[in-house]
């Protein structure tokens, strides 16, 4: 580990950018880097008082800024207490102010420089600078940092469970200032072209503060410690997700000169025309959050992002996905995170850090000066448009297991919370609490949580939630509490919890496009929040694994190009239906279409392009196409014709691709949905069940899906018998199957990991991912292959190697065989369409006898799946054609 962290920082002091981009000075100096370290772990209290009084022998090394739990740190030991830092530095400004600033540190920071107390520091998230102009001398100073985190319940804690941020976790620095500087400033900008600067300053009367924008200035003089002047720009250039602008200058105090940047915007909930339900507007204009939960956690830096690259990144892998919003999860994120999200345009929910015991005393204490304190500094990031005070009621309830309540006084004290951050921040959105108890007291956002599985199970579930809401309803709300006509909001969803044990890994893609679509019809919904950006150390539940490597989500064998960005796209056709139907082959199904018409755009002269298709065992054939025109109807939701659809005349997984086209003919967005069209086997051909192979040399051995589908772990052979019937002299033969590798994970081996006592999922949980009895890990950029041998009474007639075991999206039958049931088997998993005609000579021989064995063999680990009619991607299992 440590031979990996010098390699990682050899050529660079890490995160050596300035820390706060919303502030910038010239003159400063980074200290991140190597420090002297000594640490005690809770129990050692004594020897850490020894060390403290003589400090003269630190035994570690740990690089800042990182966690002394996590890897970058070199010191990595997730271990509650008392951490002691040590460098020197030399920087030398007569007649300048000297500041020593922490971005954080959690939770106490004592600092001592020169041996000398220079100040103290409560709060884990929060940033505090000392002027120590006073103990700083010319050459060496020594700088030394005690942090201590003893992880009480009443700290504010977050979600650190996944890697704890233990002492200092953000970049430390140096700054000099003149006498006279400035402290603290705002903006607060309007669309008009006004934005309104409040500055505090520490400097005499009279002194005068200037503003530099657009390439005007601006300028008023400070009275009683503050100054105020109102810019005007004129055709302001609006910060938007699409076009996030922002107005770069600066800001002059006599001497000291400050960097920074303001983007013009306005968020609001604006109720929409003739409705009883309201949207959320930014810069006057609803606004749909395509969002995201964002755990911002690291597995080498925990809450640390190894470099600034890595943030810039972060923000560009939300944008790629079409989303527009990402809800940063308890956690007050660093300073160069928000400005990459500013810079590159997403909006930001921003989560408070909550604490984890009962809401005594210490802890509301702790908790008010923080998040007033992460307020103050996160105020002038236009990404941010609304505040979580709290979540799911964590550090809300009283008394212990399910005798938990959120009492009245509790109830009090959060609606006092969800007021004072009114007051102390107009601008934006504030959240009492993002609710999975249905327990809002008083909030601007009208939110809920959901993790289900099922279609009809979510169907309801959504519809149940639109039409509980209305101004005046008391759903979603607590202690005779009633809704006041806030946006709805789904702020969590997904469908990891949504299955007995957690859906481990397993394949999102079938739950996010019925979910998705099931959105879209819901007008009052003004967006979701999906659980969640990566995966992390218990969840895998993201777009992207924990390495930021990617998911496939496999849609674009369903509609040509299509991709995630589609079910996000602001203008889009959705389907009243399920996402897979059983029908009878040769029947008419009937499929609504709704338009979901978001954007700002005109959709005049726009259709609905459709094709019915499926693929027969002698390739792709097209049932059917179409093309429906898209009335010109304003922003909501309407509904289109209803296809009335022929199906296939033999088995098939049918397709209704639907591509919404712009009057110039390019495509808007794209939307699908399936069909189990089922139709009697027909003449000249036998069918084999998979289950019936005879097995050797594999392990493990298991059917899934009643049967359905055969699994065999590592080598061996499995054989059929196959028996042709009576009379019968074919000219031909051929074998068709749908195969693939078999990942054996965990459970397959050992059954469940059991539940652990007392474990906690939100604390330090490290979990395998194929230990969830409901895992089959999602079609991802890694492969497990494996190669088959083919024989046919001991003859080869060919090998094929199959590329992977799959599992996403296109495993239709298997996802549609799931049910509503609240266990999943194997779900979205798919092989491989094999077609293989028989060798001619093999024909007569096989006549005469009556049948032949096929045996399948596999000499390498990867094992073989099998699967039947009704399960994978194909809809046939193991068929013989007679021709």
């Amino acid at each position: 580990m440590l031979t990996y962290r010098r390699l990682f920082f050899m050529a660079a002091i890490p995160r050596s950018e300035f820390p706060r981009p919303d502030r910038i000075r010239n003159d400063w100096l980074c200290l991140n880097g190597e420090w002297d370290f000594a640490l005690f772990p809770a129990g050692q209290e004594a020897q850490e008082a020894d060390f403290a009084r003589a400090r003269d022998c630190y035994p570690l090394r740990i690089t800042v800024p990182f966690s002394w739990v996590c890897p970058l740190s070199g010191v990595a030991r997730d271990e509650a207490g008392v951490g002691w830092y040590r460098r020197s530095v030399r920087f030398e400004r007569p007649g300048r102010r000297i500041f020593l600033c922490f971005g954080a540190v959690d939770y106490r920071a004592d600092v001592y420089v020169n041996g000398v107390h220079a100040g103290s520091h409560e709060g884990g998230y929060t940033p505090f600078a000392l002027d120590v102009s006073g103990v700083w001398r010319p050459g060496e100073n020594t700088v030394e940092v005690r942090a201590q985190d003893d992880r009480l319940s009443w700290q504010p804690y977050g979600k650190q469970g996944y890697g704890d941020i233990q002492g200092i976790w953000q970049s430390v620095w140096l700054e000099a200032r003149p006498e006279a500087y400035l402290e603290d400033f705002r903006f607060l900008p309007h669309r008009d072209g006004r934005v309104e600067l409040t500055a505090r300053a520490h400097a005499p009367e009279g002194t005068v503060l200037t503003a530099a924008f657009a390439g005007r200035a601006w300028s008023a003089a400070v009275s009683g410690g503050t100054a105020s002047l109102c810019l005007t720009l004129e055709n302001p250039r609006l910060w938007l997700p699409d076009d996030p602008f922002l107005y770069e200058g600066t800001l002059t105090l006599g001497e000291d000169t400050v960097g920074t940047y303001f983007g013009v915007r306005e968020i609001a909930a604006v109720r929409a025309p003739g409705r009883d339900f309201s949207h959320i507007a930014l810069n006057g204009r609803p606004v749909y959050l395509n969002g995201v939960l964002d755990q911002a956690y690291h597995p080498l830096g925990h809450f640390t992002y190894p470099t600034d690259d890595d943030m810039r990144e972060e923000a560009w892998r939300v944008k790629r996905l079409g989303l527009n919003m990402v809800r940063l999860h308890i956690k007050a994120e660093d300073p160069r995170r928000l400005y990459w999200l500013d810079k590159l345009g997403v909006l930001v929910m921003a989560d408070i850090p909550c604490f984890w015991g009962p809401p005594e005393e210490k802890a509301r204490a702790a908790y008010e000066g923080q998040w007033r304190a992460i307020f103050d500094r996160d105020f002038n990031h236009p990404s941010i448009f609304s505040w979580v005070m709290f979540n799911e009621s964590w550090g809300l309830l009283d008394g212990k297991g399910d005798a938990r309540v959120y009492t009245p006084q509790t109830q009090a004290w959060v609606r006092d919370i969800y007021r004072s951050a009114r007051a102390h921040d107009p601008t934006r959105l504030i959240e009492d609490n993002s609710a999975c108890r249905y327990d809002h007291v008083e909030t601007d956002l009208n939110t809920w949580h959901f993790y289900l599985h099922g279609y009809e199970t979510l169907r309801r579930h959504v519809r149940e939630v639109v039409e509980k809401t209305f101004p005046g309803s008391d759903f979603n709300f607590i202690g005779g509490n009633r809704q006041n006509g806030a946006p709805l909001l789904n702020s969590e969803c997904g469908m990891v919890w949504g299955v007995d044990g957690s859906a481990g890994d397993s394949d999102l893609a079938w739950q996010y496009h019925y979910m998705l679509n099931e959105f879209r019809l819901q007008e009052k919904l003004c967006g979701f929040v999906f659980t969640e950006l990566h995966d992390v150390v218990n969840e895998f539940n993201g777009y992207y694994r924990i390495d930021n490597t990617d998911k496939d989500f496999g849609y674009q064998a369903f509609c040509r190009g299509m991709t995630l960005r589609d079910l996000h796209a602001p203008d889009m056709v959705a389907m009243d239906c399920p996402p897979c139907r059983t029908v009878r082959a040769g029947e008419t199904a009937e499929t609504p279409l709704v338009l979901s018409h978001l954007s700002a755009s005109s959709l005049h002269g726009a259709h609905v392009r459709w094709e019915l298709w499926h693929d027969g065992p002698d390739g792709r054939v097209l049932d059917g196409s179409g093309s429906v025109a898209v009335p010109d109807a304003g922003p909501g939701v309407t509904a289109l014709e209803t296809l009335r659809l022929r199906m296939p005349s033999e088995n098939a997984v049918a397709v209704l691709s639907a591509y919404l086209t712009g009057r110039d003919g390019s495509v808007l967005s794209r939307n699908f949905t399936t069909f189990d069209v089922r139709a009697p086997l027909g003449e000249g051909w036998l069918e084999v069940p998979v289950r019936e192979g005879r097995a050797e040399g594999f392990f493990p051995v298991s059917t899934a899906m009643e049967g359905e589908k055969l699994c065999l772990g590592g080598s061996g052979r499995v054989r059929y018998d196959v028996r042709l019937p009576g009379g019968c002299a074919p000219d031909g033969l051929t074998l068709y199957m749908e195969a693939g590798a078999r990942r054996v994970l965990s459970y397959h081996l050992h059954g469940q990991t059991p539940p652990v006592e007392g474990l906690s999922y939100m604390l330090g949980y490290q979990a395998d991912r194929g230990a969830f009895a409901n895992s089959c890990w999602m079609t991802d950029e890694t492969r497990f292959p494996t190669e088959v041998e083919i024989l046919v009474d001991d003859v080869c007639i060919g090998t094929r190697r199959l590329e992977n075991d799959w599992a996403d999206s296109r495993g239709v039958l298997s996802w549609h065989a799931q049910g509503e049931r609240r266990r999943l088997e194997d779900a979205g998993s798919y092989g491989e369409q094999i077609v293989l005609p028989l060798p001619s000579r093999l024909v007569p021989g096989i006549t005469a006898r009556g049948g032949f064995t096929l045996t399948l063999c596999v000499a390498g680990p990867g094992g073989l799946s099998l699967y039947g009619r009704r399960c994978g991607r194909y809809a046939h299992g193991l068929l013989v054609r007679l021709s």
